[in-house]
């Protein structure tokens, strides 16, 4: 506390000497100064309240505006990519099975031309069987036919030979 007080009168007795200029001063420091120190303070309120504090306030909410878009539209971007990657898989397992229907209408088709094909050379085999038969059977009677038509021109020719009629 002593040097304090030392430190205090030493400064008081310095500013007592200081020395003077003849001159007049551009800057008198007097009471003046309280009343441009207050003047001052006054306006630095009114303007802190009236400019600063909106100016301020609009920054801010610029500010947090502009950042909630970019979190917003981080967060849709994401949301984007998240969705792409479901329709992405989605449409892998839809082509998979595409693929897997593709193969098997393709072998039910083939399983289907096989039995028509069966089918077809099964009507065909009955049907040759069926002519075959009716072309036996023609056969035999023909070869009947031609037997009796043989007997009877032999007859006619035998009695045209002998002159005579054959009992």
């Amino acid at each position: 506390m002593t040097s304090f007080s030392t430190l205090l009168q030493a400064t008081a007795t310095q500013l007592a000497e200081a020395p003077r200029s003849a001159e007049p001063q551009l800057l008198d420091v007097d009471g003046s100064v309280f009343v441009m120190l207050g003047i001052f303070l006054v306006l630095l309120l009114i303007l802190w309240q009236f400019l600063w504090k909106p100016y301020l306030r609009v920054r801010d909410e610029r500010v947090s505006r502009v950042e909630g878009a970019r979190d917003q539209a981080a967060k849709l971007e994401t949301e984007a990519a998240a969705r792409l990657a479901r329709i992405e898989t989605a449409l892998a397992e839809a082509r998979r099975g595409g693929a897997a229907e593709t193969v098997k209408l393709r072998q039910e088709a083939q399983a289907r031309e096989q039995q028509i094909i069966t089918q077809a050379q099964d009507a065909a085999r009955k049907t040759m069987v069926e002519a075959r038969a009716k072309l036996d059977t023609a056969l035999v009677a023909e070869k009947a036919n031609l037997q009796k038509q043989t007997e009877i021109l032999g007859r006619q020719i035998a009695e045209k030979a002998l002159g005579r009629g054959l009992a």
